[in-house]
């Protein structure tokens, strides 16, 4: 049921969001924000979900994959996408750093990885030569027209920005399904087990973390290019860990599409409501509507709205039988 969900979901990205929002520059643009943080946020979760650590550092991620992209396309002439994959591996690099936090557990990592952040965010500011220094990057190319379709509108951006996206969760779903995912399931509910059978714990681990790293910094260097501007307080901002996390905990982190179905109702839910009726302090119902989700359905909004459709099926077919 979970896939058959996604695969709707992405049919009315596709198809439905064009058409009845390709004209609107400023609800497309929504959308678009919106994937970016339902990227960072089904990165997140395959890091918290198959690898079992919780992070509160991915904002590095995304800020080293940012600046990798606009320093390789203004000072070296890399073609965009490109470079947008050079980000991803430019950020899986900059794990490596954190490879020594994987002998943490639960809290301190989190801590740990969130320290990492502002170590980056202070790099990146000191850096003058290399990444404008506090007063950021300007005029950084923009997606490129390709293929005759000019990548550089906004429905252009929403549209490369849903090919990343997607390709994350499909690069997610064969994981999961694979032996490697397997071994994670096992390993979540008791590394101490997999240990002792000889499950290679800590190289699975380090796995994810590339692979969450790469997922986050093609993400960030998607958002240079959309936005044309970068400067460390923004780049390596609370935000991108903060809001993915919300979202993919009120989606359900554990299913493969709820990060995503949870920040385009987080984000456009507070830029279309709450933020038009408390223009100060929108985001405090935010913090209430996760509060609520989690008292009331703990694993987030996709399971409800699965059984949702279960129930409703099983009322129809109980429906036919008893006409039948």
């Amino acid at each position: 049921m979970n896939i058959k969900i996604s695969a709707l979901m992405l049919g009315v990205m596709y198809l439905g969001v064009p058409f009845f929002l390709g004209d609107n520059d400023y609800l497309i643009g929504l959308v678009a924000s919106a994937l970016i943080i339902a990227g960072v946020a089904v990165a997140w979760a395959l890091l918290g979900n198959l690898g079992g650590m919780v992070s509160f550092g991915h904002a590095a991620f995304f800020g080293v994959g940012a600046y990798t992209s606009a320093v390789l396309t203004m000072d070296y002439g890399v073609p965009v996408f490109v470079a947008l994959v050079v980000g991803g591996v430019g950020a899986s690099l900059s794990s490596i750093f954190m490879m020594p936090a994987l002998r943490l557990r639960g809290p301190y990592f989190a801590l740990a990885i969130l320290a990492y952040a502002e170590i980056f965010k202070i790099l990146a500011t000191e850096a003058t030569g290399l990444t404008g220094g506090a007063g950021g990057l300007l005029s950084i190319p923009s997606l490129p027209v390709f293929a005759g379709v000019d990548f550089g509108t906004k429905l252009g951006g929403y549209i490369v920005i849903l090919n990343i996206v997607t390709l994350m969760l499909i690069t997610y779903y064969f994981i999961r399904r694979s032996s490697y995912g397997l071994a994670l399931k096992a390993m979540h509910d008791s590394e101490l087990a997999t240990r002792i059978v000889g499950v290679p714990a800590t190289y699975l681990k380090v796995v994810m973390l590339l692979v969450s790293a790469f997922m986050t910094g093609a993400v960030g260097a998607f958002n240079a290019h959309y936005i044309n501007f970068l400067e460390p307080d923004y780049a390596f901002s609370g935000t991108w860990t903060v809001f993915p996390i919300v979202a993919a905990i009120f989606g359900g982190y554990r299913t493969l599409s709820g990060p995503v179905l949870g920040a385009l109702f987080i984000y456009l839910v507070d830029q279309l409501v709450f933020k038009n009726l408390i223009p100060q302090g929108h985001q405090l119902i935010l913090g209430v509507m996760l509060a609520g989700m989690i008292i009331l359905s703990p694993s987030g909004l996709l399971p409800v709205i699965t059984n949702l459709f279960t129930r409703k099926k099983a009322d129809n077919k109980r429906g036919e039988a008893q006409h039948a």
